[in-house]
């Protein structure tokens, strides 16, 4: 038997999914449910993406493992996951007005993974995100050596990739996690 609190975040993963067919047409709710009972991190990241505003929806198939593939769809980056700079190093260089934490670190203790920027392009096929927000992304090692990182938002119907100092961090800036299972 289910704890109620896994039953809970079950159905409302299912009515997700069920009302955002667009994001998912050739997967069936049975086979995403079987993957998710024989894992229960998974659920235990799922519930931490749902308490933190990030409203997770299947998105797809890795065609490569066969995992199914959740992200954070949230219409603005969630709301639980903001205010943080991008990784412990840009955070332990911050010597006042340090925010509560950075998104590399969080995004571990979640169990997930921060998009790519190919990743957040794809996601916004199924939808438009970030209108009003933005959200970090995976840096590469060669921006993040020079003190930078990325963020990317969706404004005038394109996506924007832009960059911030790594300390930086905004009321209006989180992250957006994937999950495989």
């Amino acid at each position: 038997m289910k704890h109620p609190a896994q039953a809970t975040l079950l159905q409302t993963l299912n009515n997700r999914f069920q009302q955002n067919r667009r994001r998912h047409p050739s997967l069936a709710w049975e086979s995403v449910f079987a993957r998710l009972e024989s894992s229960p991190s998974a659920l235990v990241s799922l519930g931490r993406m749902e308490a933190s505003g990030g409203e997770p929806d299947v998105i797809g198939l890795d065609t490569t493992t066969g995992q199914v593939l959740f992200c954070d769809c949230s219409a603005e980056s969630p709301n639980g996951r903001r205010s943080l700079c991008y990784d412990r190093q840009a955070l332990d260089a911050r010597k006042e007005n340090k925010p509560e934490g950075n998104v590399v670190d969080e995004a571990a203790r979640m169990g997930v993974e921060l998009l790519s920027e190919q990743q957040y392009r794809d996601v916004q096929q199924l939808g438009e995100f970030d209108t009003r927000t933005s959200s970090w992304i995976q840096t590469p090692p060669e921006v993040r050596e020079l003190g930078g990182a990325l963020f990317c938002d969706r404004r005038y119907g394109r996506v924007f990739v832009y960059h911030n100092g790594a300390q930086s961090y905004y009321a209006a800036r989180g992250f957006r996690g994937l999950l495989r299972v």
